[in-house]
């Protein structure tokens, strides 16, 4: 049966291993799946990540907070290997129970505080240190705006768009089209806003920069998917202008290679301690 002329059953039921990347670790159901104990360094704040855009919101914070300074923002980032299924240790578990990265733990309160999602981290960090969230009320709420127009629309391009362009084992032609319109949709409410303002929630570069720019400013330069050109993503210059800015920032260059562990091996970092263990990988 092709997936042309499918006809769901009367009841879902699971077919283990059912094909695309993902499929050795997809699951309809939750909990921990083995009892594995997470590492703990120096440092109050503990992240649990790998440097996807997700994980790289939150290493990115963390740098931009530790070069205005701020020593309390100083943290160990331990990686955590998806693919190998290590998000369903009981540990990781017990820190976010929905079993995804990134997820960090506060050790400077008592009993620990546990963040999960990566939108809740972001405010959770900007709130805790005092930068990169508006205190003004319309500028707040206008930053945070955009902080969950991110949340909700980034598993579209995520889920939608790159799941079946890049990793479905077969490439439907009618869920490419639609999540591809959506892309190109969301790509284009980043180019209106960002026609009249230097940064997405108004005159200040802020976490709801920080949030999308791993997602959209990534796809923009060419970084995500290999869809650069499948998209027409140069054609959305506002984007592009604010993609670049935010490139060149140095907190972002060193955020985004923390708990990365593929690609150019000049440019990984399994586990983060220190601001040297960065600054060796930079210097090559």
């Amino acid at each position: 049966m092709t997936d042309t002329n499918y006809e769901p059953p009367r009841i879902w039921q699971w077919e283990k291993g059912n094909g695309g990347k993902f499929a050795n670790i997809n699951r309809p159901t939750a909990g921990a799946q083995h009892d594995t104990a997470l590492p703990r360094g120096e440092h109050a704040l503990q992240l649990y990540s790998l440097a996807t855009p997700n994980g790289q919101k939150v290493t990115i914070l963390l740098e931009e907070l530790l070069a205005l300074g701020i020593d309390s923002a100083d943290y160990d980032a331990w990686v955590i290997d998806i693919g190998e299924g290590e998000q369903f240790g009981s540990d990781f578990v017990a820190a976010n129970p929905n079993s995804k990265i990134p997820a960090l733990v506060d050790y400077s309160s008592t009993p620990p505080q546990r963040v999960f999602e990566s939108g809740a981290i972001l405010l959770y960090l900007a709130e805790k240190h005092r930068h990169f969230l508006p205190t003004a009320p319309a500028a707040r709420t206008e930053c945070l705006n955009w902080l969950f127009w991110q949340m909700g629309s980034a598993p579209l391009l995520g889920g939608g768009f790159g799941h079946f362009y890049a990793y479905a084992p077969t490439k439907i032609k009618y869920a490419i089209d639609r999540y591809a319109m959506e892309a190109k949709r969301q790509l284009d409410v980043l180019d209106q806003a960002l026609a009249d303002r230097e940064w997405i929630g108004g005159s200040d570069y802020s976490i709801a920069d920080i949030a999308i720019w791993p997602w959209y400013g990534q796809l923009a330069l060419g970084r995500l998917y290999e869809a650069a050109e499948f998209l027409q993503v140069e054609e959305y210059r506002h984007v592009q202008r604010w993609a670049q800015a935010i490139d060149q920032r140095p907190a972002v260059q060193r955020g985004i290679i923390v708990n990365k562990v593929w690609g150019d091996e000049n440019r990984q970092l399994a586990n983060r301690h220190s601001a040297a263990d960065i600054d060796k990988v930079l210097a090559g």
